[in-house]
């Protein structure tokens, strides 16, 4: 016997109980069935009876009355509102495993010439903001998702071209730092600001997982590359997941490394450079110095040239503190309303590079401008 046929068998039983789970429990044992199951099919008989108008009316009208999340009933008449479908987080999670699973090749390693004299590239694609919306009408900026993606692109590949002039021997490629616009299906931050957006939140996911996974592959043909990411407040948690999503991609790849942790500072060294990058929207610019001192104890003493490149604000700012330089970057993302009523709008935009020597430090910005 089928279990929405014991549950319809036993139904009184079920509903004049005094405890339903020993019911369920009795019924289970009797006919050799899960309990649980029991008991949502009587649930589900419960919902049907006593709202047998609503599940009339639907019948009649061809729409799913499970999907009403609530109604008027009126004698004769029935007013029902119907909830979108909506995709969940358990279907998009299960569609990033099955797409994992039908891409996971066994990348070679690749091998690369050796160069006379190595560098360093960074290149960061700061405050991307995809799903951001903004209308030229309006703020006579013209963004949205796909205009944030193929200037990510253009940007990684315009730095390329400008680099091409020196000997790259590794590729350090920021991640994170509000890639993505908003954190949640009501469309607002990590902290709950709404925002005016372009797209769902799984599209815009989906968009920047596919321009970082091009970036990679198109970086790694030049040089080894290590992607680390900065947690930011736009997208304090879908940010993170991304940054995982990646990882796992390559994660056959011999030649891409990652630091994904959700720690808001982190450091990195190439030869006498120490390389710090944050999103900076926590710890104020000048005790970053100290911080990095403290938190990379023995990447400091070991190095001569030492940087901090923050984010956040969208535009250029810079400053020496004891030999240590601190530097926001450029933003390739247009302004949205709020930032054009309050006049925060016509800085440059662009997407920024930087070539450092093994031994002398940064000797080199290289700048990838949008008009």
């Amino acid at each position: 016997m089928k279990i929405i046929d014991i549950a319809r068998q036993h139904y009184d039983e079920l509903y004049n109980a005094e405890s339903l789970r020993a019911k369920c429990r009795e019924l289970a044992e009797q006919y050799a069935v899960d309990k649980t199951a029991i008991r949502k099919h009587f649930y589900k008989l419960r919902k049907e009876r006593e709202h047998s108008a609503l599940y009339d009316f639907a019948d009649k009208n061809g729409f799913d009355a499970s999907q009403v999340n609530h109604y008027w009933y009126k004698g004769k008449s029935i007013s029902a509102h119907v909830k979108p479908e909506q995709i969940t987080y358990d279907e998009i999670k299960q569609e990033l495993i099955d797409e994992l699973k039908n891409y996971s090749p066994e990348y070679p390693k690749l091998e690369y010439k050796q160069t006379s004299e190595p560098h360093l590239l960074l290149i960061d694609p700061a405050d991307v903001h995809i799903g951001k919306l903004a209308t030229f009408i309006e703020t006579g900026d013209e963004y949205n998702t796909q205009i944030a993606c193929e200037r990510v692109i253009n940007g990684v590949e315009g730095i390329l071209n400008k680099a091409k002039g020196f000997d790259i021997d590794q590729i350090l490629f920021v991640g994170g730092n509000d890639i993505l616009h908003i954190d949640t299906p009501k469309r607002t931050t990590t902290s709950g600001t709404p925002q005016d957006t372009d797209g769902m939140w799984y599209e815009n996911f989906t968009a920047a997982k596919e321009i970082y996974i091009k970036a990679l592959e198109t970086l790694v043909t030049v040089a080894p590359v290590h992607f680390v990411f900065n947690p930011s407040n736009h997208d304090y948690t879908n940010g993170f997941f991304l940054a995982d999503v990646i990882q796992t991609w390559f994660r056959k790849h011999p030649n891409i490394s990652f630091d994904c942790s959700i720690s808001h500072r982190k450091y990195y060294r190439y030869y006498d450079n120490l390389i710090g990058t944050t999103h900076g929207d926590g710890a104020k610019q000048q005790d970053l110095p100290l911080l990095m001192a403290h938190e990379a104890k023995v990447d400091w003493a070991s190095s001569t040239y030492r940087y901090i490149y923050t984010h956040h604000v969208h535009h250029k700012t810079a400053k020496d503190f004891a030999g240590v330089a601190v530097e926001s970057l450029r933003s390739p993302s247009g302004a949205d309303s709020w930032h054009h009523r309050n006049g925060y709008q016509h800085a440059p935009k662009a997407i920024e590079g930087f070539i450092h020597s093994r031994d002398k430090g940064q000797i080199a910005r290289l700048t990838h401008y949008f008009v």
